[in-house]
Protein backbone atom coordinates (compact mmCIF):
# COMPACT_ATOMS: atom_id res chain seq x y z
CA UNK A 1 0.00 0.00 0.00
CA UNK A 2 2.78 2.44 0.98
CA UNK A 3 4.54 1.68 -2.31
CA UNK A 4 1.45 2.76 -4.20
CA UNK A 5 1.37 6.06 -2.31
CA UNK A 6 4.88 6.86 -3.54
CA UNK A 7 4.40 5.57 -7.10
CA UNK A 8 4.12 8.63 -9.43
CA UNK A 9 1.77 6.76 -11.78
CA UNK A 10 -0.58 5.84 -8.94
CA UNK A 11 -0.42 9.40 -7.58
CA UNK A 12 -1.20 10.75 -11.07
CA UNK A 13 -4.16 8.37 -11.39
CA UNK A 14 -5.53 9.51 -8.04
CA UNK A 15 -5.18 13.18 -9.00
CA UNK A 16 -6.78 12.47 -12.39
CA UNK A 17 -9.84 10.76 -10.87
CA UNK A 18 -10.17 13.53 -8.28
CA UNK A 19 -10.06 16.01 -11.17
CA UNK A 20 -12.83 14.11 -12.97
CA UNK A 21 -15.06 14.17 -9.87
CA UNK A 22 -14.46 17.90 -9.39
CA UNK A 23 -15.15 18.55 -13.08
CA UNK A 24 -18.46 16.67 -12.88
CA UNK A 25 -19.36 18.70 -9.78
CA UNK A 26 -18.72 21.93 -11.68
CA UNK A 27 -15.72 22.86 -9.52
CA UNK A 28 -13.59 23.65 -12.54
CA UNK A 29 -10.76 25.62 -10.90
CA UNK A 30 -10.13 22.76 -8.48
CA UNK A 31 -10.37 20.21 -11.30
CA UNK A 32 -7.81 22.22 -13.25
CA UNK A 33 -5.36 22.08 -10.34
CA UNK A 34 -5.75 18.28 -9.99
CA UNK A 35 -5.23 17.68 -13.74
CA UNK A 36 -2.13 19.89 -13.67
CA UNK A 37 -0.82 17.88 -10.71
CA UNK A 38 -1.46 14.62 -12.60
CA UNK A 39 0.28 15.95 -15.71
CA UNK A 40 3.31 17.03 -13.70
CA UNK A 41 3.65 13.43 -12.50
CA UNK A 42 3.08 11.79 -15.92
CA UNK A 43 3.92 14.36 -18.64
CA UNK A 44 2.30 13.79 -22.03
CA UNK A 45 -0.45 11.42 -20.86
CA UNK A 46 -3.19 11.80 -23.57
CA UNK A 47 -6.20 11.40 -21.25
CA UNK A 48 -4.85 13.96 -18.77
CA UNK A 49 -3.96 16.42 -21.54
CA UNK A 50 -7.46 16.08 -23.02
CA UNK A 51 -9.28 16.62 -19.71
CA UNK A 52 -7.00 19.50 -18.75
CA UNK A 53 -7.56 21.15 -22.14
CA UNK A 54 -11.35 20.71 -21.98
CA UNK A 55 -11.33 22.28 -18.50
CA UNK A 56 -9.20 25.21 -19.70
CA UNK A 57 -11.68 25.67 -22.56
CA UNK A 58 -14.65 25.63 -20.17
CA UNK A 59 -12.91 28.21 -17.95
CA UNK A 60 -12.23 30.50 -20.93
CA UNK A 61 -8.44 30.07 -20.80
CA UNK A 62 -8.45 29.87 -24.58
CA UNK A 63 -4.75 30.26 -25.44
CA UNK A 64 -3.69 27.70 -22.80
CA UNK A 65 -6.45 25.36 -23.97
CA UNK A 66 -5.22 25.51 -27.58
CA UNK A 67 -1.69 24.62 -26.48
CA UNK A 68 -2.84 21.72 -24.30
CA UNK A 69 -5.43 20.37 -26.75
CA UNK A 70 -3.04 20.50 -29.70
CA UNK A 71 -0.80 18.12 -27.73
CA UNK A 72 -3.82 16.01 -26.70
CA UNK A 73 -5.09 15.54 -30.28
CA UNK A 74 -1.59 14.69 -31.49
CA UNK A 75 -1.22 12.11 -28.74
CA UNK A 76 -4.73 10.68 -29.24
CA UNK A 77 -6.26 11.67 -32.60
CA UNK A 78 -9.47 9.75 -31.76
CA UNK A 79 -10.47 11.92 -28.77
CA UNK A 80 -13.54 13.74 -30.05
CA UNK A 81 -14.00 15.91 -26.93
CA UNK A 82 -10.46 17.22 -27.32
CA UNK A 83 -11.08 18.11 -30.98
CA UNK A 84 -14.33 19.92 -30.16
CA UNK A 85 -12.78 21.87 -27.28
CA UNK A 86 -9.84 22.75 -29.54
CA UNK A 87 -12.23 24.04 -32.20
CA UNK A 88 -14.24 26.07 -29.67
CA UNK A 89 -11.05 27.56 -28.23
CA UNK A 90 -9.86 28.59 -31.70
CA UNK A 91 -13.32 30.10 -32.34
CA UNK A 92 -13.11 32.13 -29.12
CA UNK A 93 -9.72 33.47 -30.28
CA UNK A 94 -11.23 34.42 -33.70
CA UNK A 95 -9.05 31.82 -35.44
CA UNK A 96 -11.85 30.69 -37.73
CA UNK A 97 -9.59 28.82 -40.18
CA UNK A 98 -8.18 26.66 -37.37
CA UNK A 99 -11.54 26.18 -35.66
CA UNK A 100 -13.32 24.67 -38.68
CA UNK A 101 -11.18 21.51 -39.23
CA UNK A 102 -11.05 20.84 -35.47
CA UNK A 103 -14.83 21.03 -35.12
CA UNK A 104 -15.33 18.93 -38.25
CA UNK A 105 -12.93 16.28 -36.94
CA UNK A 106 -14.85 16.13 -33.67
CA UNK A 107 -18.10 15.69 -35.60
CA UNK A 108 -16.59 12.92 -37.72
CA UNK A 109 -15.68 11.14 -34.48
CA UNK A 110 -19.30 11.24 -33.36
CA UNK A 111 -19.78 14.57 -31.55
CA UNK A 112 -23.23 15.70 -32.65
CA UNK A 113 -24.93 18.56 -30.82
CA UNK A 114 -26.82 21.51 -32.27
CA UNK A 115 -24.44 23.96 -30.55
CA UNK A 116 -21.38 22.39 -32.20
CA UNK A 117 -23.03 22.65 -35.61
CA UNK A 118 -23.96 26.26 -34.85
CA UNK A 119 -20.37 27.09 -33.85
CA UNK A 120 -19.11 25.45 -37.04
CA UNK A 121 -21.60 27.50 -39.08
CA UNK A 122 -20.49 30.75 -37.45
CA UNK A 123 -16.82 30.01 -38.23
CA UNK A 124 -17.67 29.14 -41.84
CA UNK A 125 -19.62 32.40 -42.16
CA UNK A 126 -16.56 34.31 -40.98
CA UNK A 127 -14.57 32.61 -43.74
CA UNK A 128 -17.22 33.53 -46.37
CA UNK A 129 -17.97 29.85 -46.98
CA UNK A 130 -21.70 30.49 -47.22
CA UNK A 131 -22.88 27.19 -48.73
CA UNK A 132 -21.06 25.13 -46.10
CA UNK A 133 -22.37 27.43 -43.37
CA UNK A 134 -25.92 26.84 -44.60
CA UNK A 135 -25.35 23.07 -44.41
CA UNK A 136 -24.04 23.39 -40.83
CA UNK A 137 -27.08 25.48 -39.84
CA UNK A 138 -29.35 22.84 -41.37
CA UNK A 139 -27.50 20.19 -39.31
CA UNK A 140 -28.08 22.23 -36.15
CA UNK A 141 -31.79 22.60 -36.90
CA UNK A 142 -32.16 18.91 -37.76
CA UNK A 143 -30.84 18.18 -34.25
CA UNK A 144 -32.91 20.91 -32.57
CA UNK A 145 -35.68 22.57 -34.62
CA UNK A 146 -36.34 25.00 -31.74
CA UNK A 147 -32.86 26.60 -31.79
CA UNK A 148 -33.74 30.26 -32.32
CA UNK A 149 -30.14 31.38 -32.92
CA UNK A 150 -29.72 28.88 -35.77
CA UNK A 151 -32.98 30.09 -37.39
CA UNK A 152 -31.77 33.67 -37.01
CA UNK A 153 -28.36 33.01 -38.56
CA UNK A 154 -29.96 30.99 -41.37
CA UNK A 155 -32.34 33.87 -42.07
CA UNK A 156 -29.49 36.39 -42.16
CA UNK A 157 -27.49 34.21 -44.55
CA UNK A 158 -30.46 33.72 -46.90
CA UNK A 159 -31.19 37.47 -46.75
CA UNK A 160 -27.64 38.19 -47.90
CA UNK A 161 -28.08 35.61 -50.70
CA UNK A 162 -31.20 37.48 -51.87
CA UNK A 163 -33.51 34.56 -50.94
CA UNK A 164 -35.93 36.83 -49.12
CA UNK A 165 -39.01 34.58 -48.85
CA UNK A 166 -36.94 31.81 -47.23
CA UNK A 167 -35.22 34.34 -44.98
CA UNK A 168 -38.60 35.65 -43.81
CA UNK A 169 -39.69 32.14 -42.84
CA UNK A 170 -36.49 31.70 -40.81
CA UNK A 171 -37.01 34.96 -38.93
CA UNK A 172 -40.61 33.92 -38.20
CA UNK A 173 -39.29 30.62 -36.81
CA UNK A 174 -36.73 32.46 -34.69
CA UNK A 175 -39.56 34.60 -33.26
CA UNK A 176 -41.71 31.52 -32.64
CA UNK A 177 -38.88 29.90 -30.66
CA UNK A 178 -38.09 32.83 -28.39
CA UNK A 179 -35.72 34.93 -30.50
CA UNK A 180 -35.43 38.61 -29.56
CA UNK A 181 -38.69 40.25 -30.63
CA UNK A 182 -37.36 43.71 -31.55
CA UNK A 183 -34.37 42.37 -33.45
CA UNK A 184 -36.29 39.76 -35.46
CA UNK A 185 -39.18 42.10 -36.30
CA UNK A 186 -36.50 44.41 -37.71
CA UNK A 187 -34.94 41.57 -39.73
CA UNK A 188 -38.37 40.43 -40.93
CA UNK A 189 -39.34 43.91 -42.12
CA UNK A 190 -36.21 44.02 -44.30
CA UNK A 191 -37.27 40.96 -46.34
CA UNK A 192 -41.06 40.72 -46.17
CA UNK A 193 -43.40 43.08 -47.97
CA UNK A 194 -46.27 44.36 -45.87
CA UNK A 195 -44.39 44.23 -42.56
CA UNK A 196 -44.44 47.51 -40.64
CA UNK A 197 -41.18 49.43 -41.06
CA UNK A 198 -39.58 49.94 -37.63
CA UNK A 199 -38.91 53.64 -37.00
CA UNK A 200 -35.43 52.81 -35.67
CA UNK A 201 -33.09 49.81 -35.76
CA UNK A 202 -32.44 47.98 -32.47
CA UNK A 203 -29.60 49.76 -30.69
CA UNK A 204 -27.89 46.47 -29.83
CA UNK A 205 -27.79 45.56 -33.53
CA UNK A 206 -26.02 48.80 -34.57
CA UNK A 207 -23.61 48.73 -31.64
CA UNK A 208 -22.60 45.11 -32.28
CA UNK A 209 -22.34 45.68 -36.05
CA UNK A 210 -19.85 48.50 -35.73
CA UNK A 211 -17.94 47.15 -32.75
CA UNK A 212 -17.27 44.04 -34.82
CA UNK A 213 -16.41 46.17 -37.84
CA UNK A 214 -14.15 48.72 -36.13
CA UNK A 215 -10.82 46.93 -36.57
CA UNK A 216 -10.66 47.20 -40.36
CA UNK A 217 -13.47 49.73 -40.81
CA UNK A 218 -11.57 52.46 -42.65
CA UNK A 219 -9.69 50.09 -44.94
CA UNK A 220 -12.81 48.12 -45.81
CA UNK A 221 -14.98 51.20 -46.28
CA UNK A 222 -12.61 53.36 -48.30
CA UNK A 223 -10.71 50.73 -50.29
CA UNK A 224 -13.23 47.90 -50.71
CA UNK A 225 -16.53 49.80 -50.78
CA UNK A 226 -15.09 52.92 -52.47
CA UNK A 227 -16.71 54.99 -49.73
CA UNK A 228 -16.82 58.66 -50.61
CA UNK A 229 -19.69 60.17 -48.57
CA UNK A 230 -17.36 62.02 -46.18
CA UNK A 231 -15.40 63.67 -48.98
CA UNK A 232 -18.44 64.54 -51.12
CA UNK A 233 -20.31 65.95 -48.13
CA UNK A 234 -17.47 68.12 -46.85
CA UNK A 235 -15.99 69.22 -50.22
CA UNK A 236 -18.13 72.40 -50.62
CA UNK A 237 -17.60 73.36 -46.97
CA UNK A 238 -13.84 72.94 -47.25
CA UNK A 239 -13.70 74.77 -50.58
CA UNK A 240 -15.57 77.73 -49.08
CA UNK A 241 -12.82 78.22 -46.51
CA UNK A 242 -15.32 79.11 -43.78
CA UNK A 243 -14.25 78.78 -40.14
CA UNK A 244 -16.46 76.82 -37.71
CA UNK A 245 -15.99 77.48 -33.98
CA UNK A 246 -17.77 74.21 -33.08
CA UNK A 247 -18.48 71.20 -35.31
CA UNK A 248 -20.60 68.22 -34.17
CA UNK A 249 -19.89 64.96 -35.99
CA UNK A 250 -22.82 62.57 -35.58
CA UNK A 251 -21.95 58.87 -35.96
CA UNK A 252 -18.30 59.82 -36.27
CA UNK A 253 -17.05 56.24 -36.74
CA UNK A 254 -13.26 56.11 -36.75
CA UNK A 255 -12.99 59.84 -37.45
CA UNK A 256 -12.93 60.23 -41.24
CA UNK A 257 -15.01 63.46 -41.20
CA UNK A 258 -13.23 64.91 -38.18
CA UNK A 259 -9.87 64.57 -39.88
CA UNK A 260 -11.14 66.36 -42.99
CA UNK A 261 -12.80 69.31 -41.21
CA UNK A 262 -10.57 69.89 -38.18
CA UNK A 263 -8.31 72.43 -39.98
CA UNK A 264 -11.36 74.71 -40.32
CA UNK A 265 -12.71 74.19 -36.80
CA UNK A 266 -11.78 75.50 -33.38
CA UNK A 267 -13.29 72.32 -31.89
CA UNK A 268 -14.83 69.11 -33.23
CA UNK A 269 -16.96 66.93 -30.95
CA UNK A 270 -18.05 63.47 -32.04
CA UNK A 271 -20.41 60.71 -30.97
CA UNK A 272 -20.72 57.06 -31.94
CA UNK A 273 -22.70 54.13 -30.59
CA UNK A 274 -19.88 51.56 -30.86
CA UNK A 275 -17.19 51.68 -28.14
CA UNK A 276 -14.50 50.35 -30.50
CA UNK A 277 -15.23 53.15 -32.99
CA UNK A 278 -15.09 55.77 -30.22
CA UNK A 279 -11.65 54.49 -29.21
CA UNK A 280 -10.32 54.91 -32.74
CA UNK A 281 -11.89 58.35 -33.23
CA UNK A 282 -10.29 59.55 -29.98
CA UNK A 283 -6.94 58.14 -31.11
CA UNK A 284 -7.17 60.06 -34.41
CA UNK A 285 -6.52 63.34 -32.59
CA UNK A 286 -9.14 65.15 -34.68
CA UNK A 287 -11.63 65.68 -31.85
CA UNK A 288 -11.90 67.79 -28.72
CA UNK A 289 -14.01 64.97 -27.26
CA UNK A 290 -15.79 61.86 -28.49
CA UNK A 291 -18.73 60.41 -26.59
CA UNK A 292 -20.03 56.85 -26.73
CA UNK A 293 -23.81 56.87 -27.08
CA UNK A 294 -26.71 57.60 -29.38
CA UNK A 295 -26.74 60.83 -31.34
CA UNK A 296 -30.01 62.13 -29.87
CA UNK A 297 -28.67 61.85 -26.33
CA UNK A 298 -25.46 63.56 -27.47
CA UNK A 299 -27.31 66.45 -29.10
CA UNK A 300 -29.57 66.96 -26.09
CA UNK A 301 -26.95 66.58 -23.36
CA UNK A 302 -25.15 69.87 -24.12
CA UNK A 303 -26.35 73.39 -24.85
CA UNK A 304 -23.18 74.87 -26.39
CA UNK A 305 -24.32 76.23 -29.80
CA UNK A 306 -22.80 74.53 -32.83
CA UNK A 307 -21.92 76.09 -36.17
CA UNK A 308 -21.84 72.92 -38.26
CA UNK A 309 -23.49 69.53 -37.69
CA UNK A 310 -22.43 66.72 -40.01
CA UNK A 311 -23.77 63.18 -40.49
CA UNK A 312 -22.05 61.31 -43.33
CA UNK A 313 -23.74 58.01 -44.24
CA UNK A 314 -25.17 57.80 -40.71
CA UNK A 315 -28.93 58.11 -41.12
CA UNK A 316 -29.01 54.74 -42.89
CA UNK A 317 -28.68 53.33 -39.34
CA UNK A 318 -31.09 55.78 -37.69
CA UNK A 319 -34.43 55.43 -39.51
CA UNK A 320 -37.05 58.10 -38.88
CA UNK A 321 -35.44 61.55 -38.64
CA UNK A 322 -38.08 63.81 -37.05
CA UNK A 323 -36.43 63.86 -33.61
CA UNK A 324 -32.96 64.24 -35.10
CA UNK A 325 -33.96 67.35 -37.08
CA UNK A 326 -35.56 68.88 -33.97
CA UNK A 327 -32.50 68.18 -31.80
CA UNK A 328 -30.04 69.48 -34.44
CA UNK A 329 -32.04 72.70 -34.82
CA UNK A 330 -31.91 73.20 -31.04
CA UNK A 331 -28.09 73.03 -31.10
CA UNK A 332 -27.37 74.99 -34.30
CA UNK A 333 -26.82 78.73 -34.29
CA UNK A 334 -28.98 80.69 -36.72
CA UNK A 335 -27.14 80.58 -40.04
CA UNK A 336 -25.37 77.35 -39.00
CA UNK A 337 -25.13 74.43 -41.42
CA UNK A 338 -26.60 70.93 -41.14
CA UNK A 339 -24.89 68.70 -43.73
CA UNK A 340 -25.78 65.04 -44.19
CA UNK A 341 -26.31 62.23 -46.66
CA UNK A 342 -29.07 59.66 -47.03
CA UNK A 343 -29.53 56.59 -49.19
CA UNK A 344 -32.31 57.13 -51.74
CA UNK A 345 -35.61 55.36 -51.07
CA UNK A 346 -37.62 53.61 -53.78
CA UNK A 347 -40.39 55.39 -55.62
CA UNK A 348 -43.29 56.43 -53.42
CA UNK A 349 -41.62 55.62 -50.08
CA UNK A 350 -40.52 58.25 -47.58
CA UNK A 351 -38.79 55.81 -45.22
CA UNK A 352 -37.76 52.35 -46.38
CA UNK A 353 -35.91 49.52 -44.62
CA UNK A 354 -33.82 47.79 -47.29
CA UNK A 355 -32.79 44.14 -47.33
CA UNK A 356 -29.25 45.38 -46.56
CA UNK A 357 -30.70 46.38 -43.13
CA UNK A 358 -30.06 50.03 -43.99
CA UNK A 359 -32.70 52.75 -44.13
CA UNK A 360 -33.35 54.85 -47.20
CA UNK A 361 -35.13 58.23 -47.30
CA UNK A 362 -36.83 60.21 -50.06
CA UNK A 363 -35.92 63.79 -51.10
CA UNK A 364 -39.54 64.82 -50.40
CA UNK A 365 -39.28 63.49 -46.83
CA UNK A 366 -36.04 65.40 -46.22
CA UNK A 367 -37.46 68.65 -47.62
CA UNK A 368 -40.63 68.29 -45.57
CA UNK A 369 -38.62 67.82 -42.36
CA UNK A 370 -36.36 70.76 -43.20
CA UNK A 371 -39.35 73.08 -43.62
CA UNK A 372 -41.07 71.78 -40.46
CA UNK A 373 -38.00 72.30 -38.27
CA UNK A 374 -36.77 75.71 -39.36
CA UNK A 375 -34.18 74.94 -42.01
CA UNK A 376 -33.63 76.42 -45.48
CA UNK A 377 -32.32 74.10 -48.20
CA UNK A 378 -29.01 75.54 -49.39
CA UNK A 379 -28.22 72.73 -51.81
CA UNK A 380 -28.89 69.07 -52.56
CA UNK A 381 -27.01 66.72 -54.83
CA UNK A 382 -27.48 63.10 -55.93
CA UNK A 383 -24.22 61.17 -56.12
CA UNK A 384 -22.86 57.75 -55.05
CA UNK A 385 -22.20 57.07 -51.36
CA UNK A 386 -20.22 53.84 -51.66
CA UNK A 387 -20.35 50.59 -53.61
CA UNK A 388 -22.34 47.46 -52.78
CA UNK A 389 -21.29 44.31 -54.67
CA UNK A 390 -19.31 46.57 -57.00
CA UNK A 391 -22.34 48.71 -57.87
CA UNK A 392 -22.60 52.37 -56.81
CA UNK A 393 -25.21 53.07 -54.12
CA UNK A 394 -27.26 56.17 -54.98
CA UNK A 395 -27.27 58.83 -52.30
CA UNK A 396 -28.70 62.26 -51.65
CA UNK A 397 -26.38 64.88 -50.16
CA UNK A 398 -28.09 67.74 -48.35
CA UNK A 399 -26.85 71.08 -47.00
CA UNK A 400 -29.35 72.96 -44.83
CA UNK A 401 -29.10 76.38 -43.17
CA UNK A 402 -30.68 77.01 -39.78
CA UNK A 403 -33.13 79.85 -40.32
CA UNK A 404 -33.23 82.73 -37.82
CA UNK A 405 -35.56 82.05 -34.90
CA UNK A 406 -38.76 84.06 -34.98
Amino acid sequence: MSEHLHDPIEQAKAAFFEGNALFEAGRLDEALARYQAALALVPGRPSVLANLGVTQCRLGHWAEAVQTLTQATQADPANRDAWIALGLSHEALSRWGDAVPALQRGQQLGAATPQISLSLAMCLLRLDRADEALQALDQALALDPTLAEAWSQRGSLLREMGRHAEAARCFEQALAHGGDETLHRFYLASVKAGEATPAQPPRAYVEALFDDYAGDFQTHLVENLKYQAHETLLAPLRAGGQRFPLVLDLGCGTGLCGQLIRAQADAVDGVDLAPAMVEQARASGAYRRVEQGDLLGFLRSQSEPADLVIAADVFIYVGALEEVFAAVRQRLRSGGCFAFSVELAGQGQDLQLLSSLRYAHSPAYVERLAKAHGFRVQDTRQAPLREDQRRPVAGLYVWLEAAASR
